[in-house]
């Protein structure tokens, strides 16, 4: 899995501040903007969080890079639809001849019987895969023997606002663990970017009380 910030608003704490204290604020937006100290910002930016005044989160992007990933996540992750994707698409790319990149989850890695039934799956449905193509299937066709597991790749464009909220959903220790991961590697790549936004982010026992009631996971939440 590789996951990278390769775009953001530029300066996103300080339109943030400057949207927030545009709302409470007579004076004009370049005065505004000169009377914005760093010191301010930051104090601003726990208040907005605080108070939980988020739409002005909304003015501050970012956009990913995202490689390795299945389409079992992928789809989990579109599933988020305050957010833009553009995912390489099964229709029109061909899946890498012979061999064609997936992901195992670790809980069949780690059985080497499992694994084996596993990958010889995937190895069949790579051969049937071709054998289609072979006999002039349409890329549009054949694809419909792929199994989850094979990856994908995704460029996600999503406000600071909405990315809170998905890392309160994703980095969940109840999430599913590819998602799980992913989310957590998006927060590292934002944080070092907008560290005072997203200084609490992630799930809700972070700042709260867990809302999964009898299905808590009971366990303090890693950053790891």
């Amino acid at each position: 899995m590789k996951v990278k910030l390769i775009n953001y608003t530029k300066n996103p704490e300080r339109i943030v501040a400057q949207s927030a204290r545009l709302c409470y604020s007579a004076s004009g937006i370049d005065e505004l903007n000169e009377k914005l100290t760093d010191k301010y910002i930051i104090k601003l930016i726990k208040k907005i969080i605080k108070l939980g005044h988020y739409s002005v989160l909304e003015h501050a992007n970012f956009t990913f890079a995202i490689e390795g990933i299945s389409r079992v996540t992928s789809h989990q992750l579109v599933r988020h639809r305050i957010a833009s994707f553009s995912q390489q698409s099964q229709r029109y790319v061909k899946i890498k001849k012979k061999g064609f990149p997936y992901v195992i989850p670790k809980s069949i890695a780690k059985d080497k019987k499992l694994i084996k039934i596993y990958t010889d799956t995937i190895k069949k449905l790579d051969e049937s895969y071709n054998l289609f193509l072979d006999h002039n299937i349409a890329i549009e066709d054949a694809r419909y023997i792929l199994p989850q597991a094979v990856e994908t790749k995704m460029i996600v464009t999503v406000n600071a606002r909405e990315l809170l909220h998905i890392f309160k959903i994703r980095c969940c220790n109840r999430a599913q663990w590819e998602i799980r991961e992913l989310a957590k590697r998006m927060l590292k790549e934002v944080k070092a970017i907008a560290p005072n936004i997203f200084e609490n982010a992630g799930p809700h026992c972070i700042s709260g009380s867990c809302p999964e009631g009898e299905l808590s996971c009971g366990k303090p939440w890693s950053k790891k």
